[in-house]
């Protein structure tokens, strides 16, 4: 649940879904096992990649578009920013396939590793930003006149000078 995107709901869902995430030797084998990588027709010198596979649980596939979405919401978030780059060459639908399966390859390496996931950006799910509180100064009744009347004679002064 440290990736942005992942609540309890999608996490529970994943975990019921995939069952152990150490059935795969590598993240890659995850996106083709959960059908969100592209179908490779390949021939001689001929290339093409078509739709995605749609291989396998067809909720978790669902649910990691869900999460890709929620993701792409972020702010301050690296995988927001890797959605913003794939939007602006091959839109919105795709670049949130491209987001779900480099998210299934991000969980699958945390949870092989038994890590958290950590942004570079310096975002952590769950962190509290701590607002900076301003404290003011108290003045008594004198001092708060006196700088009135300091302001007021520094703006007739730019009055009188200007006409």
């Amino acid at each position: 649940m440290s990736v942005p995107g992942i609540g309890e709901l999608g996490a529970a869902v994943l975990l019921a879904e995939i069952g152990d995430f150490k059935d795969f030797s590598s993240g890659d084998k995850l996106a083709s096992w959960l059908g969100i990588v592209p179908n490779v027709y390949q021939s001689a010198d001929k290339y093409h990649n078509g739709r995605i596979t749609k291989r396998g649980s067809k909720v978790a596939r669902w649910i990691l578009t869900q999460i890709a979405n929620a993701a792409a919401r972020k702010k301050n978030s690296k995988l927001k920013e890797f959605y913003n780059r794939k939007k602006n060459s091959i839109g919105h639908a795709k670049a949130i396939i491209a987001l779900a399966r480099k998210i299934a390859t991000i969980i699958w390496h945390l949870i092989t590793n038994d890590k958290m996931y950590e942004d570079k950006s310096g975002y952590q799910k769950g962190e509290i930003h701590k607002r900076k509180i301003v404290e003011t100064e108290i003045f008594s009744v004198d001092e708060r006149i006196k700088i009135i009347s300091g302001i007021i004679a520094i703006m007739e002064k730019d009055d009188a000078g200007s006409t």
